[in-house]
C-alpha cells in the first residue's frame, strides 16, 4: 500500500467516527478565530476556550484591541502559557488588520504570514477555518506525532511534514484530515501510554 492509498483508507475510516469534524476552538467570526489560534500555541484549546469568551465579549473587533491597554489584554489571557508575548502579538496584529486590512482578517497565505505571531500553522487554522481556503494543512502536535506514528511520514518538522502531506491527502480533504487526526489522538491515540483496544485504524498503524 502506498503513502497516498493508505492516507485515504485513514481518512474513510475516521470520516465513519467524525463525519463532520469542527475545530475545538470557541470563535464566532475569522478575527477571533486568528486571536484564539495565537493563543492555542503551546497551549490546550481547552484552557483558550475558558479565557477568549469573556475576551471577545470586552474587546469586539480588531480596532477595540487596538486601542485596548496592553496590560488589560495580558491580564485576560493571563491563564494561557507565554501570555505576555501573545498578547503584544495579538494587540500588534490587530492594529495592522485595523489599518492596513480595513479591519477584515486577510485571506492569503502571503498576507497572513506578514502578522505577529503567525505562522504557517496558525495561517492554515484561519484560512481553513474561516474560510474554506485550503492553501496548506495544519500540522500540530497530534498531526506531526501521528503521522509519523502511522508511517505517512518520516520528517520531523512541521513545514516538511506538511509538505509531504500535500503530496499524498487530496486537497479537498486538506481542511478536515487534521482535524480528523486531532480528533483520533484525544479519543484513541494519545502520546501518554494506552491500550489500543477498539482503534478504528488497526492494521493500518505499524505498532499493531
Amino acid at each position: 500500500m502506498t503513502r497516498a492509498e493508505k492516507v485515504k483508507e485513514i481518512i474513510n475510516r475516521l470520516e465513519v467516527e467524525w463525519p463532520h469534524p469542527k475545530i475545538a476552538l470557541i470563535f464566532s467570526n475569522p478575527f477571533e478565530l486568528l486571536v484564539a489560534t495565537i493563543l492555542s500555541a503551546q497551549a490546550t484549546d481547552k484552557v483558550v476556550n475558558t479565557v477568549t469568551p469573556s475576551l471577545f465579549a470586552r474587546y469586539k473587533n480588531p480596532k477595540e484591541f487596538a486601542s485596548a491597554p496592553l496590560e488589560e489584554i495580558d491580564k485576560a489571557v493571563s491563564k494561557i502559557n507565554f501570555h505576555t508575548n501573545k498578547s503584544k502579538n495579538i494587540q500588534a496584529t490587530a492594529r495592522i488588520i485595523d489599518e492596513k486590512f480595513h479591519g477584515e482578517v486577510p485571506q492569503t497565505m502571503e498576507e497572513l504570514l506578514t502578522l505577529p505571531g503567525v505562522a504557517r500553522k496558525t495561517a492554515n487554522v484561519v484560512l481553513g477555518n474561516a474560510f474554506g481556503k485550503s492553501e496548506g494543512i495544519v500540522v500540530d502536535t497530534h498531526v506531526m506525532r501521528l503521522t509519523v506514528k502511522l508511517g505517512l511520514t518520516n520528517q520531523k518538522t512541521p513545514e516538511k511534514i506538511e509538505k509531504d502531506l500535500m503530496e499524498i491527502v487530496p486537497k479537498d480533504k486538506w481542511i478536515t484530515f487534521p482535524l480528523l487526526l486531532i480528533n483520533f489522538g484525544r479519543t484513541y491515540c494519545p502520546a501518554r501510554p494506552h491500550k489500543c483496544n477498539d482503534c478504528p485504524l488497526g492494521n493500518l498503524c505499524p505498532d499493531q
